[in-house]
């Protein structure tokens, strides 16, 4: 099995941006979620042992959001940050979904919204500005033309360098139509594009993939790992018969626990043993080795865990290899 052990995660460029980022990101979005039971995912001291070791591997970028933990995953990465050098990371927040009980305007990408919560941003981190602001989903209340402007006048005011768009579903001509208005008005543009893409997922193949190699933005993909899916950790036969006791809800069940997608496992189990490693970093390389992707978020509950993914940085796959596994999920983007 391949190990994290001498690991020295590589630079990679950001797209058009300028801007060099680890080549595997890390994702805080467990940092201080709780359970339904009531428990915490990921508390205080844990959360900096794993900034510890990604730190350690040679990462430097580091993905949050201000609805991570109710704000906690920001104030203990500004913690940490305290005692290293800022300039060294490059860190990325998100703002959109709503925070506030019965305020709809504490949700969104609307002007007041934007600017009252990239300051909280700025607060919790413990920081004068973040390198990547994200929209965490589209708000469609919200006119493409008030959203950008009101980013750009945040680039403008030096508390954000760069603007990135959080996808759940494929939007290129929403991320199109948005940078076409700031390019007219000589706004910033979305440079930074962060969609849900895995050996499962594969709806930004195609239109989303290519718009984003046309405007030489940056893809960093949320959940490689299919939600824990192809990781290993499901089996068939508990799957296909709705009694794994791991599986979140039935809608996880339907989306991952399928017939197609276990013959789709058989196929990663196969080329993860080929190369000696394991389900999670084979499929983690597959993502990272796809044309138009920069750089995909990894996250762990564990520091063993997160040294598992991120060694999958030292995993080459064939071209055969890449295709076997594109292949083996039918579809009409299953040859790109």
């Amino acid at each position: 099995m391949t190990d994290a052990e001498s690991l020295d995660l590589d630079f990679v460029q950001m797209g058009g941006t300028g801007l060099q980022t680890s080549e595997l990101q890390f994702g805080t979005w467990r940092f201080g979620k709780e359970t339904e039971e009531g428990n915490v995912e990921i508390g205080e001291e844990r959360a900096y042992e794993l900034l510890d070791a990604y730190e350690a591997a040679g990462g430097r970028y580091i993905d949050t959001a201000d609805v991570y933990g109710g704000g906690k995953a920001e104030e203990w990465i500004g913690n940490w940050l305290e005692d290293r050098d800022r300039e060294r990371f490059t860190i990325a927040s998100k703002i959109y979904w709503q925070i506030r009980d019965g305020d709809p305007n504490s949700r969104g990408t609307n002007r007041k919204n934007l600017r009252h919560r990239a300051e909280a941003i700025l607060d919790r981190l413990g920081t004068d500005y973040v390198d990547v602001l994200y929209i965490h989903r589209w708000d469609d209340q919200t006119s493409a033309r008030e959203m950008m402007k009101t980013l750009n006048a945040l680039v403008e005011s030096g508390k954000v360098n760069y603007l990135g768009a959080s996808t759940l579903r494929p939007n290129a001509w929403k991320v199109a139509k948005a940078n076409a208005i700031a390019r007219a008005e000589g706004w910033e543009p979305f440079t930074v594009l962060q969609p849900r893409y895995n050996l499962v997922d594969r709806e930004i193949e195609g239109d989303y993939l290519e718009m984003a190699r046309q405007e030489d933005l940056a893809v960093c993909p949320w959940s490689p790992l299919g939600q824990g899916f192809l990781t290993g950790k499901y089996s068939r036969e508990d799957g296909l018969t709705g009694e794994s006791r791991a599986a979140e809800s039935s809608r996880f069940e339907d989306a991952y626990l399928t017939e197609e997608n276990f013959d789709l496992h058989d196929e990663l189990d196969a080329v993860a043993d080929e190369v000696d490693a394991t389900p999670a970093q084979t499929a983690l390389a597959w993502v990272a080795q796809r044309d138009g992707v920069t750089a995909p978020i990894v996250g762990a509950r564990t520091v063993e865990q997160l040294d598992e993914n991120l060694a999958a940085a030292d995993i080459d796959l064939s071209d055969e290899q890449v295709d076997r596994l594109t292949e083996a999920k039918g579809g009409p983007y299953a040859g790109l």
